[in-house]
C-alpha cells in the first residue's frame, strides 16, 4: 500500500505504541481504497478515530488505524505515511509539532471546539485555585498525578509548578494510571490533583472541578483539529471531504468514551453503535462527499 507506515518512521526512532495497526475488514468496502488514520492512545482520540473509521467504512472505504506516540502521529501524516489524524490539539498541546511540520500538512479545521487543560480535583477538595495548593500540599501527598512525560500538558504543568512556586512534584505515568489514581482517591474521599483535560470521560463519571489558573499558564480553551497529508484531496476527494466535514461536540465524544469504559468494551464496536444511533448527523458528513 502506497501510504503504509514504512521504514522511515522506524529509522527515525518513532516506535509504534502498544495498540499496533488495526485493519478494518469492511465487507461493504467498494474498492475505493484504504484510508490510513494515525492516532494517539488518549481516550478522546480512540473515540474519534474509531468513529471516523466506522463512517469511512459506511462510505465504502477500507480503513487502517495505527496507534502512535503524539510525535510519531504528526510525523506520519507529514511524510504521507498516514493519511490523516483527528487529534490535533491546538493551539497549545501540540503547538511544537504543528510549528515544526505545518508546511508539510493540511489543516482541514476544527472537529471539536471547547477543549480545556488544567489541574483537576474532586469537587469536595477545599482548594479552588492553583495558587492555594501550597496551603494544602500535605493533603495531596506533595504530588500532582500526571500522564505521559512527553505530553504537552506535562510541559505546561512544569511551567505551572514554577509560576506558582508549588511545593508539589509532578508524577509521570499514563492516562490510565492517572484515572486509576483518581478513582482510588475518590473511593476513599481523599484529596488528589491530576493533570486533566476536557473532553474526558472522567467528568461524566465523577464530580470534578478545574482549579482556577489566575496566571493563565494553561492558556484558554483549545480546539481539536483534523490534519491530513498533502495530496489527499487530489488522491481521495470523497474521503477528504468526509474528514473535512467531520465535526461533533464534547457531549457526542463523551457518549463514546463512556461506552469504552464499560467492562470488555471494544472501541470499534462502541463507535459503530454510536454511528448507527446518530445516522442523521453522520449523513451530513457523508453528504459532503457528494
Amino acid at each position: 500500500m502506497k501510504h503504509l507506515l514504512n521504514r522511515r518512521i522506524r529509522l527515525a526512532g518513532l516506535a509504534l505504541a502498544t495498540g499496533a495497526a488495526l485493519t478494518a475488514g469492511a465487507a461493504q468496502a467498494q474498492d475505493k481504497g484504504t484510508v490510513h488514520l494515525a492516532y494517539v492512545e488518549w481516550s478522546s482520540e480512540v473515540a474519534s478515530t474509531n468513529v471516523m473509521r466506522a463512517v469511512l467504512e459506511q462510505a465504502g472505504y477500507e480503513v487502517d488505524m495505527t496507534s502512535l506516540s503524539a510525535a510519531a502521529m504528526w510525523q506520519a501524516v507529514s511524510t504521507g505515511d498516514a493519511d490523516a489524524l483527528l487529534a490535533g490539539w491546538l493551539p497549545t498541546t501540540h503547538e511544537d509539532y504543528y510549528a515544526q511540520l505545518k508546511d508539510q500538512l493540511v489543516d482541514t479545521g476544527v472537529n471539536l471546539d471547547g477543549t480545556k487543560l488544567g489541574l483537576v480535583v474532586p469537587s469536595y477538595v477545599e482548594a479552588e485555585s492553583i495558587a492555594e495548593l501550597n496551603e494544602y500540599a500535605d493533603d495531596f501527598d506533595g504530588k500532582i498525578v500526571g500522564i505521559d512525560p512527553g505530553a504537552g500538558i506535562m510541559r505546561l504543568t512544569e511551567d505551572v509548578i514554577d509560576a506558582y512556586e508549588l511545593d508539589l512534584d509532578l508524577q509521570t505515568g499514563s492516562g490510565a494510571t492517572m484515572s486509576a489514581a483518581l478513582k482510588a482517591a475518590i473511593d476513599n474521599e481523599e484529596a488528589i490533583a491530576v493533570t486533566g483535560w476536557t473532553p474526558h470521560w472522567m467528568f461524566a463519571r465523577w464530580d470534578l472541578k478545574y482549579l482556577e489558573d489566575p496566571e493563565n499558564v494553561y492558556g484558554g480553551a483549545e480546539q481539536i483539529h483534523t490534519i491530513v497529508r498533502q495530496g489527499l484531496e487530489e488522491d481521495m476527494p470523497e474521503a477528504y471531504a468526509i474528514l473535512d466535514a467531520f465535526e461533533w461536540t464534547a457531549e457526542d465524544m463523551g457518549e463514546v468514551m463512556l461506552m469504552n469504559q464499560e467492562e470488555d468494551a471494544d472501541p470499534y464496536e462502541s463507535a459503530k453503535q454510536w454511528v448507527e444511533e446518530n445516522q442523521e448527523q453522520v449523513q451530513e458528513w457523508l453528504d459532503a462527499a457528494n
